[in-house]
């Protein structure tokens, strides 16, 4: 009778579940970013219109001959334009996957859906902080020589202004990258940001009205820009216009969430 010896299968090697994590995603996120050339197209056409804008403002304000201002004024008042750079630069993050079908392969690589969007967001966040550091400090330059006496620098005042530029931009650039999770379409997403940033806040100014101008103040672009000036005449003090923005980002990135999360890539 012939005996049979069991002999041990060879134990295969574990599978490491979400290898390289978070800090893996974060950096894929950062080759994917700075391979492609939308986002230096994106933060140089910032830049330039933040320099001829900030140059007009001081121009126009000494013609004018407007009431004394910070300088850092300016660079707010462009980066109410120059704020879709960043929005384009948040949005083509998520839009061009989207469009090319590589949406897969990065759920593939992350297929944690939350942690790839999440990465996603905080590398855009960080980019466009960086970005709105240095338009308020090329903002504040290029306005302060037309502004010819008609603007003050205090450096308290721009220690504030800069970095609430940059919180701003940052906050933009996560809310652009939830609703750009949940529309996924690039025509979609500029029209449901452009919408809720810059028409509704005209619309509800030009209509005018108490009711109207309250619900104004409370739109992100509205809030951002009380922010920025930091203005004693506002509504509600910085720290709490740095909640409202905080709440359209969260609001928007759950929302992306939730979609993501829901459907196929």
């Amino acid at each position: 009778m012939e005996s049979t010896v069991d002999t041990p299968s060879p134990r295969r090697p574990a599978t490491r579940v979400g290898a390289g994590g978070f800090v893996g995603a974060l950096a894929a996120e950062w080759t994917k970013t700075w391979s492609v050339r939308s986002p230096y197209v994106c933060l140089t056409v910032g830049a330039a219109a933040t320099g001829v804008f900030t140059y007009y403002h001081g121009s126009i304000a000494r013609i004018n001959d407007v009431p004394l201002q910070p300088v850092g004024n300016a660079p707010v008042t462009a980066l109410l334009l120059v704020q879709f750079a960043i929005v384009v630069l948040a949005m083509t993050a998520v839009t061009s996957e989207y469009a090319t079908n590589s949406v897969r392969a990065s759920l593939l690589w992350v297929p944690v859906r939350h942690r790839m969007q999440l990465a996603k967001t905080v590398m855009t966040a960080a980019v466009a902080a960086v970005a709105g550091i240095l338009y308020g400090a090329l903002g504040i330059a290029a306005a302060w020589v037309p502004f010819r006496g008609h603007a003050t620098f205090e450096p308290a005042k721009a220690v504030v202004q800069v970095p609430a530029m940059a919180l701003y931009c940052a906050l933009v650039a996560v809310l652009t990258v939830g609703v750009a999770f949940a529309v996924r379409a690039s025509a979609g997403v500029l029209t449901v940001v452009f919408v809720v940033l810059s028409a509704i806040p005209s619309v509800l100014t030009g209509l005018g009205g108490e009711v109207l101008l309250t619900i104004n103040d409370y739109l992100p672009q509205t809030a951002g820009t009380h922010l920025m000036r930091g203005e004693t005449g506002a509504p509600y003090p910085p720290a709490a216009a740095a909640l409202i923005l905080l709440s359209w980002a969260l609001a928007a990135h759950l929302a992306g969430r939730a979609v993501l999360r829901g459907r196929d890539a």
